[in-house]
């Protein structure tokens, strides 16, 4: 609309102005405008009468639709009334939405991201169902490998551990693939301590061999380590099967301590050497290069083996000690066929045993010559010459050359003292006869001298109480009693201990001559410091008989002595020989 117009229709409505040209109509008013701007004086004078006939035809006709649709305006205002009020009520709707839009919108957000989680989810689900097979033998691992050691099948069972470790190395992150690998690793150390239980038995080469090489394969020691424990394991187990003999008798006990060491020992040993045959590469390495790596293996095992042959001395020495020996030679045999078997390793350990017998049966002997003397000293104190009358018959001649003369003089029959005295003596003999070292020359000889000095003093100490009450033929019984002694017990204890160890060999022991041997006393009774304090009571010159039986020749032969009818006298020694040990 141009100006003038616009300023015509000012004129025109100046009140409603700005209300016609902002209205719907606003186009109609502009060409209405136009149409009476091209009208005449005339037209426009009866253009107010036409506009007010229209409105007047426009209110008639408007009555009459009012009346004629009334119906129809009604409902249209019921409804307009029932379109505003849901107008309305849309209109409370929409601002309580607006309301709850940001809460709906980050209600929205949330869920997308769930929903995206999901799909992540719903994602690993399916592909885990594509590899469900897969997935569930590498689950099933920490079952299977149980089920392996638990029927002995240690090689799967290592290829399953090494198996779970590379995989734990690429995928440790994963919880699941973390937990598989505590799993398995819990079943390996369940599987290191089954096959160190199984070194606990009484293995064989090859399995035993099997056993160490699964150890090696887990690398759960290193070598210096794996020895050790091998070592300490077989030990144990070993030492557990000595505690179970039976330790009431100490003879069967050693017996079977002495068997049980020599067969388990030795497979210990052969089970080390095949086990470890770098044993002899190291020690001729540590000669040559002094590498202190090298010889560690070699001083494991020397170390542990002269533990083991200490222990088992000292076994011996201890049951040997308990003075419940039946036989030293028997024991005696298996020991030093022990100690000959070791020398097969490299271990011959006979001459630590030696020494044990010798101390062990040196002891016993001198105990018991020191019981038999105090035995002897009690007969003195209740023995009695009363009624003691001369029989007359000739004791036994010492210088017998024709043969063998083993058998005690009969002269001691005649004096219970001397007679008990003689057994028990030749009872030792005969339990030493049997195992003989050789080192004991010198003992048993100090050990008889001292004896039979103090069987000479305690006779001349009887005299001395009994000698102003003596009658004749107690007086001539006294002298015969001493002569009986000093003639026939001596002599012939002297060609008993020649018996046991023959000057001879003794001689050519020590690389010696007799005639020096006897100069030292070895073997030899000084006869003269013996008799030396009866030497008075005695008939005959006691020389002469010192030099006869020096003379007499040594023979061999068993000891025995002859059992007199008489409850005082002692049982006779039946004859048996045996071996004399070094």
């Amino acid at each position: 609309m141009d100006y003038e117009n616009e300023k015509v229709l000012k004129l025109v409505f100046p009140d409603s102005y700005e209300e016609l040209l902002s209205g719907d109509n606003a186009s109609e008013v502009t060409d209405y405008m136009f149409r009476l701007g091209s009208l005449k004086v005339d037209q426009l004078k009866k253009e107010k009468v036409r506009l007010q006939d229209e409105t007047k035809q426009n209110v008639e006709q408007t009555q009459d639709l009012a009346v004629n649709n009334y119906r129809t305006f009604i409902e249209t205002a019921e409804c307009s009334r029932e379109i505003y009020r849901k107008f309305v009520e849309t209109e409370k709707r929409i601002g309580c939405l607006d309301k709850k839009l940001p809460d709906f919108e980050t209600t929205c957000q949330r869920f997308l991201g769930s929903s995206s989680n999901i799909n992540s989810a719903r994602r690993l689900n399916s592909l885990t169902l594509t590899r469900n097979a897969e997935l569930l033998e590498i689950l099933e691992i920490p079952q299977l490998m149980e089920t392996c050691i638990r029927e002995n099948k240690y090689d799967e069972a290592l290829e399953l551990a090494a198996y779970v470790q590379r995989v734990g190395s690429k995928h440790g992150d994963i919880p699941v693939i973390a937990n598989i690998q505590g799993a398995v690793e819990a079943a390996w150390h369940t599987m290191l301590v089954q096959l160190l239980s199984q070194l606990r038995t009484d293995l064989q080469l090859p399995k035993c061999l099997q056993v160490v090489g699964y150890l090696r394969r887990m690398q759960a020691f290193t070598t210096p380590e794996l020895k050790l424990k091998f070592l300490q394991i077989r030990t144990s187990w070993f030492r557990n099967l000595l505690g179970k003999i039976p330790q009431q008798d100490a003879h069967t006990h050693l017996t079977k301590t002495i068997e049980a060491t020599r067969i388990h020992l030795f497979n210990i040993i052969t089970q080390y050497r095949a086990i470890f045959p770098d044993e002899e590469d190291l020690m001729s390495m540590s000669v040559i290069t002094s590498d202190r790596n090298a010889t560690d293996g070699s001083k494991i095992f020397h170390s542990w083996l002269h533990d083991q042959i200490v222990a088992f001395i000292s076994v011996l020495e201890k049951d040997l000690a308990s003075n419940n020996i039946n036989s030293f030679d028997t024991i005696l045999g298996q020991c030093m066929y022990f100690g000959l078997s070791f020398s097969r390793v490299g271990v011959d350990f006979r001459s630590l045993i030696a020494p044990v017998f010798v101390k062990v049966i040196s002891s016993n002997f001198q105990a018991t010559i020191i019981k038999i003397t105090l035995q002897f000293e009690q007969d003195m104190e209740r023995y009695t010459l009363i009624n003691k009358v001369p029989t007359g018959i000739k004791r036994t001649k010492v210088n017998d050359k024709g043969g063998s003369n083993t058998q005690p003089p009969e002269s001691l029959l005649d004096f219970t003292p001397l007679a008990v005295y003689c057994n028990g003596i030749l009872t030792v003999f005969n339990e030493l006869r049997l195992c003989a070292p050789i080192a004991l020359a010198p003992v048993v000889t100090e050990s008889l001298e001292g004896s039979l000095e103090s069987v000479c003093r305690h006779i001349l100490s009887f005299y001395r109480q009994e000698q102003q009450a003596f009658t004749t033929s107690e007086r001539e019984c006294f002298t015969r009693f001493c002569t009986c002694f000093a003639y026939d017990l001596v002599p012939y204890l002297q060609r008993c201990m020649h018996f046991i160890f023959p000057p001879p060999t003794i001689a050519n022991h020590l690389g010696i001559n007799v005639l020096t041997l006897q100069k030292h006393g070895i073997t030899y009774l000084k006869q003269k410091k013996i008799l030396e304090p009866i030497n008075y009571l005695l008939p005959d010159k006691i020389e002469a008989v010192i030099k006869q039986v020096s003379e007499i020749s040594l023979e061999t032969g068993a000891v025995s002595m002859t059992q007199h009818k008489q409850p005082t006298t002692a049982d006779e020694e039946k004859e048996s020989s045996g071996d004399k040990v070094d």
